[in-house]
């Protein structure tokens, strides 16, 4: 039997952002009133709670803030990979973002630079984040 990995949940709001990735671009929305980079997608500014949101290329670059390696995993799927690092990645434009990181657990600390990367598994393209530079072909 085979297990698949899970899918990203897209909504009408997070659909731009998923759209994107899947073309191999990494988009973050900004609010036009107060120009703040908004992440998670949603429908108005957490800020100055205007709703004239536009989705804009980002660079898909960042610092890794914290971290944790996971030895066990609660999806079957995943346990194969086991360890992974999964981190929280303050963006260039200020967000930060909760993601999987393609990074050897021995190989991560505080205030690494990151960068982006689109990885397809199961027909499916998704956003990791690397070592910037690092050209170590994964999965």
């Amino acid at each position: 039997m085979s297990i698949s990995l899970p899918k990203p949940l897209r909504t009408s709001i997070s659909k731009p952002f998923w759209d994107n990735i899947a073309e191999g671009r990494f988009s973050l929305q900004f609010c036009d009133d107060c120009s703040r980079a908004i992440f998670y997608p949603r429908a108005h500014c957490p800020f100055c709670f205007s709703n004239q949101l536009t989705w804009k290329e980002a660079s898909g670059q960042g610092k890794l803030q914290t971290w944790s390696i996971i030895y066990r995993t609660d999806h079957p799927a995943w346990q194969e990979k086991t360890p992974y690092v999964v981190g929280v990645v303050e963006l260039t434009e200020g967000p930060s973002m909760l993601t999987h990181l393609l990074i050897e657990p021995s190989e991560v600390f505080y205030q690494m630079d990151v960068s982006v990367c689109f990885i397809t598994i199961e027909d499916e393209v998704l956003p990791f984040f690397k070592a910037k530079g690092d050209d170590t072909p994964w999965f």
